[in-house]
C-alpha cells in the first residue's frame, strides 16, 4: 500500500486540477534497516532519492524536523504505537484503514490528537468448486491470517465494504440526524482463528435503510475480471452499480425503472493519470486532504471526521466480539510505549 500511495504523492497535482496545495516526500523509515528505506525510495522510482532523508527506526524519522505528517500504511496491528509515536513527536499523522485493532484505540488516538494535532483519516453453489481450495489457503504466519498481526478478513477487507454503506447511508445523513445502525453479523473463522469471511447487515431504522457488507478470504468480488458490479445502491426507483474494484472504481451505471421499463447510464470516471510517471492510483485523494488540513491548522478531517472512524471500529469491535474473536494485548493494548517492539522492529 506505501509503494501505490508514494507513487501517488509523485504524481503531478495538476492531472487532476489541484493547485492549492504541495506535498512532497522528505523522509523514509523502515523500522530496523535504513538499506530497506533506499531501496523503498528506488521501487517507488523517486526522481530525486538523494534529496530525501532515510532512516532505520521511526523514533528517528519522527525527530526529523522537516517531516510534517507522518504516513502509515504498516500492518494494522501497528497502527496504534505507530500513530502514538508521531503523535507524541508533534507530527499529524494520515493512517490508512482499518485505523486501528479496536475503537477503543481509535477514540484514544482521537483523544491525544486533539492534543497533538493529528489529520486522521473504506459457499457451495451448482458448478463451483468447494471453498476449501488450496490455492487460495494462507501460510499462517501471513498478514491476513496471522492473529499477532491483527489478521482476518473484516480489519483488512471488510473494511472497504463498510466504507461503502457509511459513504451513503451515514455520511450523507443530515448532521443533526446522524443515526448509528443496529447491527446483526455472521462470522466464519479460519484455521488460526481469524476472522475468515463476514457479513455484516447494518439497519438504520430512523432512515428507513440497510446496508450490507460482506467480505472474504477466499471468494473473490469479481472473480472473472469481467466488471461486474461491486456495489450496488438500490432504491424505490432504480438502481446504481459500481464496477469493481471497490476502492477505486472507475466506472458506474445507473438504472432507472419506470412502467414503461428500464432506462441504463454508464458513466466513465478514469483515474487521472501523470503522463510523465504513468501512475494514477487515486491514492493522492487523502494526500491532498491532508496537506489541505495541515494548510488549515485543523485537528481532524470534515470529510471524514473522528466521530465516523470510531463507529466503524465500534462496529468491527462487536462483530468480532460476538464470533469470540480477540487479538494479543501487545497488539490490543491502547497505552502507548515508545519502546514497543511495533515502533521498534525488535
Amino acid at each position: 500500500m506505501s509503494e501505490y500511495f508514494c507513487r501517488d504523492l509523485l504524481t503531478n497535482p495538476a492531472t487532476r486540477e489541484v493547485t492549492d496545495v504541495k506535498r512532497a516526500i522528505t523522509a523514509v523509515s523502515s523500522s530496523k534497516d535504513p538499506d530497506k528505506a533506499i531501496e523503498f525510495l528506488a521501487r517507488i522510482d523517486h526522481p530525486a532519492p538523494t534529496e530525501v532523508s532515510t532512516f532505520g527506526s521511526y523514533a528517528a524519522l519522527v525527530r526529523d524536523p522537516n517531516v510534517d505528517i507522518v504516513y502509515i500504511a504498516t500492518p494494522h496491528s501497528h497502527h496504534i504505537q505507530n500513530a502514538m509515536l508521531a503523535l507524541h513527536a508533534g507530527k499529524s499523522v494520515l493512517c490508512e484503514k482499518a485505523l486501528t485493532v479496536t475503537a477503543a484505540q481509535a477514540r484514544r488516538l482521537g483523544a491525544i490528537g486533539q492534543v497533538y494535532r493529528v489529520t486522521a483519516d473504506l459457499s457451495r453453489a451448482n458448478g463451483i468448486k468447494d471453498f476449501e481450495s488450496k490455492r487460495l489457503n494462507y501460510e499462517d504466519s501471513h498478514r491476513m491470517a496471522n492473529p499477532d498481526l491483527a489478521g482476518g478478513v473484516l480489519l483488512g477487507l471488510g473494511i472497504y465494504p463498510l466504507t461503502w454503506v457509511f459513504q451513503i447511508l451515514y455520511h450523507l445523513q443530515p448532521k443533526n440526524e446522524k443515526e448509528q445502525p443496529q447491527i446483526l453479523s455472521a462470522v466464519q473463522k479460519y484455521s488460526t482463528g481469524v476472522d475468515e469471511s463476514a457479513t455484516i447487515i447494518l439497519h438504520f431504522p430512523e432512515h428507513g435503510t440497510v446496508g450490507i457488507a460482506t467480505s472474504s478470504l477466499r471468494v473473490a468480488t469479481d472473480p472473472g475480471n469481467s466488471r461486474n458490479p461491486a456495489i450496488r445502491i438500490q432504491g424505490s426507483h432504480g438502481e446504481i452499480q459500481v464496477e469493481d474494484p471497490a476502492y477505486k472504481p472507475q466506472c458506474f451505471k445507473i438504472i432507472t425503472t419506470s412502467e414503461t421499463g428500464a432506462d441504463e447510464k454508464v458513466d466513465e470516471c478514469p483515474q487521472p493519470q501523470d503522463s510523465e510517471r504513468s501512475w494514477g492510483n487515486g491514492t493522492f485523494w487523502e494526500a491532498d486532504e491532508a496537506a489541505r488540513c495541515i494548510r488549515d491548522g485543523k485537528l481532524e478531517s470534515d470529510t471524514m471526521p473522528w466521530s465516523e472512524s470510531i463507529l466503524i471500529m465500534e462496529i468491527m469491535d462487536k462483530v468480532l466480539e460476538d464470533a469470540g474473536i480477540f487479538y494479543p494485548e501487545l497488539i490490543a493494548t491502547d497505552e502507548f510505549d515508545p519502546l514497543s517492539p511495533l515502533n521498534t522492529g525488535g
